[in-house]
């Protein structure tokens, strides 16, 4: 049986340094850059086991504000970092909200590429 079904995620990006710095702002992380078969990735950190992702800028890597979200996981309270999103140069479109009392709190953002992304956190 599997651990996890979603084992990777890539965000695709036109400005990589624009990108990089608001993620690591956002977040309060360092992504690990490298070039992969022509595309430059930033790489969120990963400890033990679990599910990460990149950054990349590349052929074929376009940013979009539809489609599949993916969501940052920001444990206690999301609200910290949704208050570090327009500073940091994206936009929220939908601010904290409650899903369920048991499921936790989402926000819904625009990062500097123009993707939808989004956060979660339990309260």
């Amino acid at each position: 049986m599997m651990k996890n079904t979603i084992v990777w995620f890539e965000i695709p990006v036109t400005n990589f340094d624009r990108a990089k710095k608001f993620y690591e702002e956002l977040l309060g992380l360092e992504l690990q850059v490298d070039e992969m078969g022509g595309a430059m990735m930033g790489f969120f950190p990963l400890e033990g086991e679990g599910v990460t992702g990149a950054i990349v800028k590349g052929e074929g890597y376009e940013p979009a504000d539809k489609g599949t979200s993916v969501y940052f996981n920001c444990e206690n309270d999301l609200q910290p970092v949704q208050d570090r999103i327009e500073p940091a140069g994206g936009k929220v479109i939908v601010p904290k909200t409650l899903i369920m009392e048991d499921i936790g709190y989402f926000c819904l953002f625009l990062d500097t590429e123009g993707n939808k992304v989004a956060l979660w956190s339990k309260k």
